[in-house]
């Protein structure tokens, strides 16, 4: 039998426990928290930082740099051996290029004059020469469509370089500072999408790039390629006589046509 002691402990345990419950329950809920951003590793300094090299870039006239590319290719036995080339870079806005590039095999140089499109190899005296379009970013791409001839550089002297570094970011954010790169004080920033993810390092003090290193997730071979670039001069005095080859023209002629196609030199 239970005494009424007991009886009486029993009942205001049991009413202790309904307050505290009834209480708990009646506490505000924390808010539920927002859904994340659609790319929430996208920094908006960053961004800053690309867009202002790349107004830097744009906003230039003429200019020239060199640039010191090295890539990765894989031996028979899979291990990465790394190649570099030298490229010598001249550009006028809209419509000339030239591009004179030594390098860890045959060199090659390329002119663009706003009409032709010259690719001479001076080793084998060989040119092949075609009409081109009426812009630097179009003869690029015809270059490369109708000869694979491709510059790492381009993102960097087409009208819109924002567009192209910045089209498609799935994160984007600044790294830190090196005083190592281009013997300047530079901004690290790493951006990726879904083709390729790339670090770049900016000039503090002028905003112009001075290296940039990328790997290809698609690639099968994941290869890494650096670009160092140095000698930078903004609106230089140009020429058009800078943007052709008298010595290329006079060259037996090839067609301009990519590297693995049959070889037709005419007479």
């Amino acid at each position: 039998m239970i005494s009424p002691k007991t009886r009486y402990l029993t009942a205001l345990l049991i009413t202790v426990l309904m307050t505290l419950g009834s209480a708990r329950a009646q506490q505000p809920r924390p808010p539920a928290e927002p859904p994340p951003p659609e790319h929430p590793a996208i920094e908006q300094a960053a961004l800053e930082r690309l867009k202002a090299t790349s107004q830097r870039l744009a906003g230039a006239r003429s200019m020239s740099f060199t640039a010191v590319t090295t890539y990765e290719s894989p031996a028979r036995n899979g291990q990465p051996l790394y190649y570099a080339t030298l490229s010598q870079v001249a550009v006028q806005r809209p419509n000339k290029l030239r591009v004179i590039t030594p390098g860890d095999g045959p060199a090659s140089d390329f002119y663009y004059d706003g009409k032709t499109m010259i690719a001479y190899a001076p080793a084998a005296n060989l040119v092949a020469v075609a009409d081109a379009p009426a812009t630097i970013e179009a003869a690029m791409k015809d270059a490369y469509d109708k000869a694979a001839i491709y510059f790492p550089f381009a993102e960097l002297i087409v009208a819109d370089p924002y567009k192209n570094l910045s089209d498609g970011l799935t994160s984007a954010f600044v790294v830190g500072q090196s005083h190592v790169v281009g013997d300047t004080v530079t901004d690290m920033v790493a951006i990726a999408n879904a083709n390729v993810q790339a670090e770049i390092w900016i000039g503090v003090n002028d905003g112009l790039p001075r290296m940039i290193r990328a790997v290809y997730p698609k690639d099968p071979t994941q290869a890494r390629y650096e670009i160092q670039f140095s000698n930078w001069h903004l609106n230089p005095k140009t020429k058009d006589a800078d943007f052709t080859s008298a010595r290329a023209l006079k060259a037996p002629r090839m067609n301009f046509a990519r590297p693995d196609a049959p070889s037709q030199a005419k007479p």
